[in-house]
């Protein structure tokens, strides 16, 4: 089971973490570090040193990250890089979280990135979207 590291600006890891364990329940293993405005790049890189150490599993770790291109991405990807045996996946939503909290027991890092990339497609949508999914099923069910 690999272990998790949420981060993203503001208070947007914490949010998430905290929504996530109200649905799935207390997740082991996984651990929330926001960038809050006041928090320098080189404070973030420290705090997502100590949380890739405190989750360290021998699955590996995966940092889930708010948005391509920014600072906890960037620095995910700085540490995925100097430490090995971690994914960075950027882009995370709720869905996708908690999914994949349900889903990481047994998977190694390879697997977690696949089905999490698989599940955040999956997971953005539009009403207009499901209620064509409902309608074809209708008309399948009914022979048309």
């Amino acid at each position: 089971m690999p272990g998790i590291v949420i981060t993203g600006h503001g208070g947007f890891a914490s949010g998430l973490l905290q929504a996530v364990e109200q649905v799935v329940g207390e997740q082991p293993a996984c651990i929330a570090v926001d960038f809050p405005v006041h928090m320098g790049t080189a404070e973030l890189k420290v705090a997502l040193g100590a949380a890739l150490q405190a989750v360290a599993q021998p699955d590996g770790v995966v940092f889930l990250t708010d948005m391509l291109g920014g600072s906890p991405f960037r620095s995910a990807c700085e540490l995925a890089d100097a430490h090995g045996n971690c994914e960075v996946l950027t882009g995370v939503n709720m869905q996708l979280a908690a999914e994949m909290m349900l889903e990481r027991e047994g998977l190694s890092l390879t697997e977690f990135r696949d089905m999490a990339l698989a599940c955040g497609k999956r997971g953005l949508t539009s009403l207009w979207h499901e209620r064509r999914k409902v309608k074809c099923a209708n008309a399948e069910a009914d022979g048309i």
